[in-house]
């Protein structure tokens, strides 16, 4: 079956855009950009590993939101993460490249966290290494290091997550619209 240009330019974007930044250099961004302030992404999904504790979700959907991800910001405080979705599901490489503070990144497949890796380290010079399975994945969480084992996230934990407005109670979310 033959792919359309976009729908190439997508899956060819799924594989090459990682946490921090990219395995494969894209386009440089503008002049003044990459010295520009990090990212900042509204907190839009969230993770309940228990009633009680769920990490709280900024999503990088876009190309440019996956290539940025969390180069040149400060550490992520607990409970705090970056999801990057895959659709369709894709083989990614991520690497540390600008990014300044230790990250665990968990790879999901199918509701699964089927790879951890743990304490990756800052890497501000290229060459940079690269982590990631060897097998297509559907999304990458980004934490905090050492959050994947204080909240004791192992390969095989369950992942679910789910769209989500600081604020808003879940007896609001399901809560009838008034008439």
């Amino acid at each position: 079956m033959r792919r359309s240009r976009r729908s190439a330019h997508r899956q060819l974007g799924a594989l090459l855009a990682v946490g921090a930044t990219v395995l494969m250099p894209l386009p440089l961004p503008a002049r003044g950009e990459a010295d520009g302030p990090p990212q900042l992404l509204p907190l839009t999904a969230r993770w309940c590993l228990r009633p009680q504790t769920c990490i709280a979700l900024e999503v990088a959907a876009t190309l440019r939101q996956q290539t940025l991800g969390l180069q040149l910001r400060p550490p992520l405080p607990p409970l705090r993460g970056m999801w990057f979705p895959y659709a369709p599901p894709a083989v990614a490489r991520f690497w540390m490249h600008r990014t300044p503070a230790p990250l665990d990144m968990l790879f999901i497949r199918e509701g699964t966290v089927i790879a951890i890796e743990r304490h990756a380290q800052p890497c501000m010079q290229l060459p940079c290494p690269s982590y990631g399975p060897d097998q297509p994945i559907d999304g990458v969480l980004e934490l905090a290091a050492g959050q994947a084992e204080a909240l004791g996230i192992i390969v095989g934990t369950g992942v679910a997550i789910e769209p989500w407005t600081p604020g808003l109670s879940d007896a609001d979310r399901r809560a009838p619209a008034p008439d």
